[in-house]
């Protein structure tokens, strides 16, 4: 026997024996091999074996816990797997549904459901009640599918009606002697959240010691956010709140005080999912939230999740993107679903939970700074600084996710998928750009140093180098914010003056485009560009200026085109023969499937991961014939490098959540694991562990080729043939990238331990009272 010397010498010995362990304590809720629900042969559309799994999986979730999630990746059918394990879970019996989605995808949810459930009938809320704008629908609206389209026809009612159960024992029962088939309310998360106007709620004294100044009416002091005293001019389009620590000299417990109040002179409305949880609870027996990544935040939609799971029987998140790259991403979406769990490991809600969280499952990085002492007398200033680094410990998914989650993945669908391959191409920059660009630079280093911790400075410096090498002129002179002790106001200051470069010159980052897409183009292969920049300084437009040009066919897709309209758009620009489609990658972050667009490129990724995560496999999906290449242009030596390592690396976090520790192309640039993800990586990646999950998912594709036999696929004439996740690198640097490539082979988790889920009482309900007033000043 070898000598052990590491741990992962130990792993590599012993990784058969720990895989079994491992599958024997963490058994999946449902087995390739287990029974499966006669329901599902009643579903309009058979699902592929993998959705089967997951329904099943959701379904027996369901009969343990009222809360569920399917992370799965974009195209393998999160609509058709939810509304499946809804009706295998309600075993025949009528039931009320309600479905929150981005309000593009509201009739495509429609259409969807009359497509897979059989009897289905679809509800479309409008908002609260009738009346309002006469061009516009009101209320609750039934809608039918009429030739492949959805129109709205058949019974209306308003929320407001439909909780009155008058002469039945319950509103709801009342509800199934009037309809008496399953039936799926749709609300468009905007229309969800939509309530009552505010405004602003502070006081300006007249006189006095605070005269002139934005006191808070609670405390009669200065408001003071961020160690920064506000001004008016700083009350903006923005909610703010201040949190009181401090009253009448004396120290207090923490108390949130907002700044902003309901406003009486707009118009007086209620929001429809705060009307649902406040006088509709136990009305709808399942709720789907989709893209329930973009409901993390602390606003009024990230709200009304936490609403609905408090005020529904079963609620399901739906997301192609879990994880952002940071483990307190997690932490809203987990205590709106699971608050009970949360609060049973200890945490609260709030900044104080959350940072505890992250002590608990991220990565924290302290820096220590020691001044030199001035003189022999006095000591050496010391500082430290806690700073947050992507990254989440694998604790995080085996405690919290792997009985919540359901994984899917795009290969379990369809095994006869074209190839993804993802690129990352480094262009030198030429010597008047860069020249430039380090002037540029060292005046904005030269700013953080004399302004240390000053946030519009650093604002300032990420934007401006990310945005400069693709707009360099027109920036004009770059200003900061500071507050000033003796005038008692923030004032200006000069953080550097930009240096414009001739307009009309290609540089070496567009010629380089230029050729990939005539590369493209030449193997019939149109393109979609993505830039971020879209507003003052309009990359999209030089981009569009520059390959017209060239003489390539080139379209933009500007925000204002509706979202409901965005996907007859593309086909309409496809019929006049666009070669290039250009826009910001959040247009067609969810609901587009670009099929006709093999080719995707990031001349700019930006740096939400949720967003570049779900643009770049808009094209990968059920249904592509071409092999698909992602690649992610940026300048050598940049914050642009800088900006798509960090999006590496916590891609490679995200991933490993997900339970997919192989490589995915852009993660390579960073290969800074932490100690649990390299053990993780190394037990499953390369020593055996899984192999009895690989067989099982072996005999299920082998079962989807029975039910769906599939013949061979002709690549593109002359295409190339493309290896996932090689670097693509022109001379660059080799000390800040990654020389090989790491296998890609997707390793699928998909389980939990049903025997240690202890079934919990439901919450007692505290009646709720009558709705106060929101307008009622004194």
């Amino acid at each position: 026997m070898p000598e052990l010397s590491t741990i992962y010498d130990y792993m590599r010995a012993h990784a058969s024996l720990l895989g079994e362990r491992i599958l024997q304590e963490y058994p999946a809720l449902h087995q390739f091999d287990d029974p499966v629900s006669p329901r599902i042969e009643n579903l309009l559309r058979k699902p592929f074996p993998a959705q089967t799994i997951a329904i099943m999986g959701l379904a027996k979730r369901w009969q343990e816990a009222r809360t569920g999630m399917v992370v799965a990746e974009c195209g393998t059918g999160k609509t058709l797997i939810s509304l499946g394990a809804i009706y295998v879970h309600s075993a025949g019996r009528p039931f009320t549904s309600l479905a929150m989605v981005p309000p593009h995808l509201v009739e495509k949810w429609a259409r969807e459901a009359f497509l897979t459930l059989p009897g289905i009938r679809v509800f479309l809320i409008d908002d609260l009640r009738n009346g309002g704008d006469e061009n516009k629908f009101h209320g609750v609206n039934e809608v039918r599918l009429r030739q492949g389209r959805i129109v709205r026809e058949g019974f209306r009612t308003t929320l407001s009606e439909l909780r009155l159960r008058k002469q039945s024992s319950s509103s709801r029962k009342r509800w199934w002697s009037l309809c008496g088939q399953p039936s799926l309310f749709i609300v468009g998360r905007e229309r969800a959240k939509l309530g009552y106007f505010w405004r602003h709620a502070y006081r300006v004294p007249r006189s006095g010691p605070y005269l002139g100044c934005v006191v808070n009416s609670e405390t009669g002091k200065p408001v003071f956010v961020d160690d920064c005293r506000l001004t008016v001019a700083e009350f903006e389009k923005v909610k703010i709140a201040e949190t009181i620590e401090t009253r009448e000299g004396k120290s207090c417990r923490p108390i949130h005080s907002p700044l902003w109040q309901a406003d009486p002179d707009k118009i007086r409305r209620m929001a429809p999912i705060e009307f649902i949880g406040r006088f509709m609870t136990g009305w709808f027996e399942y709720t789907i939230c989709d893209e329930i990544h973009q409901l993390a935040g602390d606003t009024a939609q990230g709200n009304a999740l936490g609403t609905l799971a408090s005020c529904t029987d079963r609620i399901v998140g739906l997301t192609g993107t879990l994880l952002g790259g940071y483990a307190d991403d997690l932490f809203n979406t987990l205590f709106r679903l699971e608050a009970a769990r949360m609060k049973e490991h200890g945490y609260e809600w709030g900044t104080t939970g959350r940072s505890s969280f992250t002590q608990d499952y991220g990565v924290l990085e302290t820096i220590t700074k020691v001044e030199p002492a001035e003189n022999r007398c006095s000591k050496a200033k010391t500082t430290s600084m806690v700073r947050r680094k992507p990254g989440a410990s694998p604790l995080l998914f085996g405690e919290f996710l792997m009985q919540l989650c359901a994984f899917v993945f795009l290969e379990d669908i369809s095994g006869g998928l074209p190839p993804y391959g993802e690129s990352y191409v480094s262009v030198p920059m030429d010597p008047l750009m860069m020249a430039a660009y380090r002037e540029l630079e060292d005046a904005i280093r030269q700013a953080l140093k004399e302004h240390k911790g000053n946030r519009s400075v650093l604002s300032t410096m990420l934007n401006t180098l990310l945005l400069y090498p693709d707009h360099p002129y027109g920036l004009g002179t770059l200003y900061g914010k500071e507050f000033d002790q003796e005038l008692k106001r923030n004032v200006s200051f000069i953080i550097a003056e930009t240096r414009d470069v001739p307009e009309d010159q290609l540089y070496s980052k567009e010629r380089r485009l230029i050729e990939e897409i005539k590369k493209e183009l030449a193997e019939g292969r149109r393109c979609q560009l993505f830039a971020v920049y879209t507003q003052k300084h309009d990359v999209t437009a030089r981009l569009q200026r520059i390959l017209s040009n060239e003489g390539i066919r080139t379209a933009v897709l500007r925000a204002s085109v509706d979202t409901s309209k965005r996907e007859a758009w593309y086909a309409r620009q496809i019929k006049e023969g666009v070669q290039v489609v250009i826009s910001h990658p959040k247009l067609v972050e969810t609901g587009l499937d670009l099929l006709d667009f093999p080719t995707i490129i990031f001349y700019e990724s930006g740096y939400s991961l949720h967003t570049l995560r779900q643009a770049s496999r808009r094209s990968w999906r059920i249904g592509q014939r071409r092999p698909v290449r992602v690649k992610f242009l940026c300048y050598e030596g940049t914050m642009q490098t800088a900006c798509l390592r960090l999006m590496g690396k916590k891609l490679l976090v995200a991933l490993t959540m997900e339970g997919k520790f192989a490589g995915e192309g852009l993660q390579n640039i960073d290969e800074d694991d932490d100690m649990l993800s390299a053990m993780a990586r190394e037990l499953v990646e390369r020593n055996g562990i899984g192999e009895t999950a690989d067989s099982v998912w072996k005999a299920l594709n082998s079962e989807h080729q029975k039910l769906f036999p599939t013949t061979a696929r002709c690549d593109d004439a002359g295409s190339s043939v493309e290896l996932p996740g090689v670097l693509l690198d022109t001379e660059s640097d080799p000390a800040s990238l990654v020389e090989g490539a790491m296998d890609t082979a997707p390793i699928v988790i998909f389980g939990q331990r049903p025997q240690l889920l202890s079934a919990k009482k439901r919450r007692v309900r505290v009646a709720v009272p009558e709705q106060p007033s929101l307008f009622g000043f004194s």
